[in-house]
Parts: C-alpha cells; structure tokens; sequence
C-alpha cells in the first residue's frame, strides 16, 4: 500500500519548519561569492514561504549594515533579530523567537556559510532537524562555502537548494499554493 505522504523524517515538513535568514547586510554582501544567486534565492524562500504561511526568522550581525533592501521587501513585516555572536543560539533574542514559534525543523540560508551558517547549524543538529539551502548561502570565498557544507554534512547536517526546499514544502501540484508558488521557480 502506498504511502499517503503525510510524514516522512526525511522531508520538510511544513508545519513544524521555520526559515532562518542569517545576515544578508548591506555591508557584508558585496564580498560574498555568488552573491546575486544568493540573494535571489533567499527572496525566492521569503516569498515561497509567505504563500505557505511558514514563520521565518532573520538576523543581523551587529555592525555590518541592514538586510540587503529586496530581501526586506520580500517580507516587510519581519524584524530582524540584532546579534554579536556567529552562532545564532549565542543570541537571546534568537533563542527566544524560536522558542514562541515552537518548530523542530529549521531551513537555513544566509552568509557566511563557513561561520554564522554552521556554527548555528552545527548547535542545532542535536536537536533540531536542520537543512541548509546550499545555493542560498555563500561566504567570501567559494572554498570556505564548500567546506562549511562538508562540515555540516558531515555532522548530520541535510544540505539542499532552494528549489527541493519549496516543493518538499508544496508536497503537490495543482494546488492554489502551487500556482502562486509557480512563478518563483520558473
């Protein structure tokens, strides 16, 4: 009998999933590798995950700028949440908006891979299912970005793309949400 599709502990589950978007600044971005693919995708993600309705945290590293404006844009209610520290649990403010929205499942983008990115995903593993967007992080240098992915890998850590990410969460077609999802990944 086949399966309905309901669950399965190797696919996002929407409804115990938030996106985190770590610091994709004004004054950090121009350095990055790939940083136009980045940026796309993580607005990609931000409007995917409005249509589907998935909570989303983002951060700021303390004295590198504001989120990029079109990533903003993306979502204009949010607010950051302001951090000094790379790994984004080192952050109250973090901790505590995790904690109110209550999911077990965190998709990660953002910069720099190889720092803010892993040390965060690298505390949560334990404890939380953790998928980094491969192609909606980077780090100043492409060899930092790729050993930041081994890393995480290798911790246990599930690296994916923009693209599995929003159709793991669509789970079908045909739906009003795929249609209005449809655009972003044409």
């Amino acid at each position: 009998m086949p399966d309905s599709g309901d669950s399965s502990p190797n696919l996002i589950a929407r409804d115990d999933s938030v996106l985190v978007v770590i610091d994709v600044q004004e004054r950090l971005m121009p350095v990055i590798a790939n940083r136009d693919r980045v940026t796309e995708n993580a607005v990609r993600l931000l409007k995917s995950s409005e249509i589907l309705g998935l909570p989303i945290i983002l951060t700021e590293q303390e004295k590198l700028g504001d989120t990029l404006p079109e990533v903003l844009e993306a979502r204009s209610s949010l607010q950051p949440v302001r951090k000094l520290e790379f790994d984004c649990f080192g952050c109250e403010g973090f901790v505590e908006q995790l904690h109110l929205i209550g999911r077990r499942t965190l998709i990660l983008c953002g910069v720099e891979t190889h720092i803010c990115v892993a040390q965060t995903a690298l505390h949560a593993v334990s404890n939380y299912a953790v998928d980094v967007v491969s192609d909606a992080t980077s780090s100043r240098t492409e060899a930092n970005w790729q050993v930041g992915l081994d890393r995480m890998r290798q911790a246990g850590v599930a690296i994916t793309s923009t693209e599995m990410v929003i159709y793991e969460l669509l789970k079908r077609a045909g739906t009003d949400e795929f249609r209005a999802v449809l655009p972003l990944v044409k």
